[in-house]
């Protein structure tokens, strides 16, 4: 049974670190519409490795109870496998994830298929009762795998069922009010990108999308876009109404070293230079592009109040933004109507939130450095419903803010987030460790912008997601 017992506890660390690297870090996979049926089958999966490892851990399934033990492996296998077809048709995996996973199939081989050999023999010769067993500490270490496994299996349950939920509901798309549109999208994968190509195709627009990886696209949006990986690849005869331009590696990451800001110019503006390429020869010009910023444009500023005619400072995220932005407005000698959108920090499912949430969830928030810093947020949901109204309104034209009108401080953000979790706030990262760590991308998270979207109130936009609270209530009730 030893042997058993060190199987079992190297599936439990291997599948740990597959739920928490994979499933929770790298992909957000609970914030996925794709992932929906993925999600409802880890849930049923979970439960049931959930039963074997408490089962194994304390008891011997003998005679008849052995059928029963069988049946729930047999049932897992089968699950797996299914999860193996569906995770193939909902996404791409990373490599480590498809070698966690054929390792732990190998793993889960040589556990069951020992224990079919040497254990269940004997188990099934005896007389049917669950007899109680104590292999001391693998029997609790193994208990506690059970219960992290169960619990990821009742958050995958929900999660899946709140997705289900949200595919129902199509009244809240903001892009279904508007005339069929042929859109021509960069970024179309990422945090914002990947939700508004979402909702476009379920309000039935036509979309062609750029893309590194045009097979993991069409995977992805189950090959209802058409994707392409170089703007030489897109014909000059293309008709497009609309060009949604998000495409940039994220900000938040490495630090960042002269070849990593060299790497977020190039992904942003070379991306807009060649799209300026492919417009220069395109028989049929769009009516607007929609190119993203951010409210970084301006610089740290602390508490000063900034809105649309603030202007930039001497930092390299200012000199991204304003770059970015300028590289964009080139368009404008094409015919375009160019509108450029100001993005504060941006909550919703999956994102920056669920990680800044994680901590309260554990009862370890708190403060970052002196709590004093702005942070300038806006929901996803909202900005969805600018870029509809930017598309429709020919009068929304140049930069506008996308931050709620509720910007907090970072010590209020915390109060706010402890308070509606129920959770205690009494931990404080220190400034100096952050700058540490981050070097000058530190200041992202140590220094604020009070950013005032000015002209989107002023165009009579109505905040779906006005207060933090409302926005936080919405993602915590949404258990993501």
């Amino acid at each position: 049974m030893q042997i058993i017992l060190y199987l079992l506890v190297l599936q439990g660390l291997m599948g740990a670190f597959d739920t928490i690297y994979h499933h929770e870090l790298t992909v957000a996979l609970p914030g996925k519409k794709t992932a929906q049926r993925e999600l409802r089958l880890h849930a049923i999966r979970s439960s049931l490795y959930a039963v074997v490892f408490a089962g194994l851990a304390w008891f011997e399934w003998r005679g008849l109870w052995l059928w029963g033990l069988s049946a729930l492996i047999l049932i897992e296998i089968a699950l797996t496998l299914c999860d193996f077809v569906e995770e193939d048709k909902s996404r791409l995996l990373p490599a480590t994830e498809r070698v966690t996973h054929t390792i732990l199939a190998m793993n889960g081989g040589a556990l069951f298929g020992y224990w079919a050999i040497s254990v269940a023999p004997l188990w099934a010769s005896q007389s049917t009762s669950l007899h109680l067993v104590n292999y001391g500490l693998w029997s609790w270490v193994l208990s506690l795998f059970a219960l992290g496994v169960g619990l990821s299996g009742i958050r995958d349950g929900f999660a899946s069922l709140k997705l289900y939920k949200e595919a129902k509901i199509m009244t809240s798309n903001p892009f279904l009010s508007l005339p069929q549109q042929r859109i021509l999208i960069t970024g179309g994968t990422g945090f914002i990108g990947g939700a508004l190509c979402e909702h476009l195709l379920a309000a039935g627009h036509s979309l062609c999308l750029l893309s590194r990886n045009s097979q993991a696209t069409n995977i992805r949006f189950q090959s209802k876009v058409r994707a392409f990986s170089s703007w030489e690849d897109l014909s000059y005869k293309e008709e497009f109404d609309v060009i949604i331009n998000l495409a940039g590696s994220p900000v938040a990451g490495p630090r960042w070293s002269d070849a990593r800001k060299k790497a977020l110019l190039a992904s942003r503006i070379g991306t807009t230079e060649g799209l300026l390429g492919w417009l220069a020869r395109a028989n049929h010009k769009p009516k607007v592009l929609i190119n993203g910023s951010a409210i970084g444009y301006y610089g740290c500023r602390g508490d000063e109040a900034l809105d649309e005619n603030a202007g930039t400072q001497k930092e390299f995220m200012s000199q991204l933004c304003s770059e970015w932005e300028a590289a964009a407005c080139k368009a404008e000698a094409f015919g375009l109507r160019v509108v450029r959108l100001r993005l504060g920090l941006v909550f919703g499912p999956g994102g920056a939130l669920p990680k800044l949430l994680l901590p309260f969830y554990f009862g370890l928030g708190g403060r970052m450095g002196d709590g004093l810093q702005v942070i300038s947020w806006i929901h996803r949901d909202d900005v969805l419903a600018v870029i509809a109204q930017a598309i429709n309104d020919p009068q929304l034209s140049g930069a506008y803010n996308l931050s709620a009108p509720e910007a907090v401080s970072q010590a209020q953000f915390a109060q706010t987030a402890a308070r509606l979790l129920r959770r205690p706030r009494f931990f404080t990262t220190p400034a100096w460790l952050i700058d540490t760590l981050a070097g000058e991308m530190g200041a992202l998270f140590t220094k604020g912008q009070r950013v005032i979207p000015k002209r989107l109130l002023d165009a009579g936009y109505r905040f779906k997601y006005p207060d933090l609270q409302s926005a936080l209530q919405a993602q915590i009730k949404g258990g993501h």
